[in-house]
């Protein structure tokens, strides 16, 4: 059994410890959080600790913090030659202390601390810097998800940049969406099921394959008639140029 500890009490964290817990093939030695009381309802209090110097021995240090934190916290970690990776998307493997043996367990997925989440289909990227260590973490990974993937530190940049443009763009989207519905007293309700028929669609289509509406027809009278009822200038910004963009097929503009 791996035993692992975590440093950390976002949402990532909070995830993890969930994932974790459930798990038979690794046992949660310890969680560091400034809170306590942040996570004393997912483990045990006494396992729960703030102090670096409280951290004892584990096969598997997950630092699990935002991307600013995770050089000093790796800086202030009271050990030498452990494996000790981050959970970052953008962060790279070189940001870690080199004090100890350096990895990337990077679970892609949009976490909120109150949305349950199955793990097992969540895809894990991982980086590390040597076969021993990959090992231990495609252990780790494969005992919570089914998914799981190397991926270099440039290709993880990548992934978390598309990951923006189909998850919080997407999302932000949505909001604007809801907006010009409630606006109206139109339910965004009724907006769902082309939502998600939308993100169905390409399971078996590719994108480009899979777009519709008035920018992929070129219909100029519905788009001209769209930026003139729209008076809120963010939003018809937006609209411009997504509407550019699928018309000129993704290319640069």
């Amino acid at each position: 059994m791996i035993r692992i500890t975590l440093i950390g009490s976002g949402n990532v964290a909070q995830h993890l410890i969930k994932a974790f817990s459930k798990s038979e093939a690794v046992e949660i030695v310890q969680v560091f959080s400034r809170k306590k009381e942040t996570l004393s309802s997912l483990i045990d209090y006494d396992k729960i600790v703030n102090d670096f110097e409280d951290l004892k021995e584990a096969d598997l240090y997950i630092i699990a913090v935002s991307d600013n934190g995770i050089a000093e916290v790796s800086q202030n970690l009271p050990f030498n030659n452990q494996l000790v990776v981050h959970t970052s998307g953008t962060a790279s493997l070189n940001t870690l202390d080199n004090k100890n043996r350096r990895g990337v367990f990077y679970p892609l997925q949009t976490f909120s601390k109150n949305k349950d989440i199955d793990f097992s289909v969540i895809p894990i990227c991982l980086e590390a810097e040597n076969t021993f260590d990959f090992r231990i973490l495609d252990t780790v990974a494969k005992s919570i998800s089914n998914a799981v993937f190397p991926i270099n530190s440039e290709q993880r940049k990548a992934l978390h940049v598309a990951a923006v443009f189909v998850n919080n763009f997407t999302n932000h989207l949505y909001q604007i969406g809801q907006e010009i519905c409630d606006a109206n007293q139109v339910s965004f309700e009724i907006l769902k099921p082309l939502i998600q028929e939308t993100a169905e669609k390409i399971k078996t289509l590719d994108p480009i394959d899979a777009q519709t509406g008035p920018a992929k027809r070129n219909d100029s009278s519905t788009i001209e008639a769209h930026l003139e009822y729209l008076n809120n200038e963010n939003q018809k910004n937006i609209y411009k140029i997504l509407t550019q963009s699928i018309q000129h097929n993704g290319k640069k503009l």
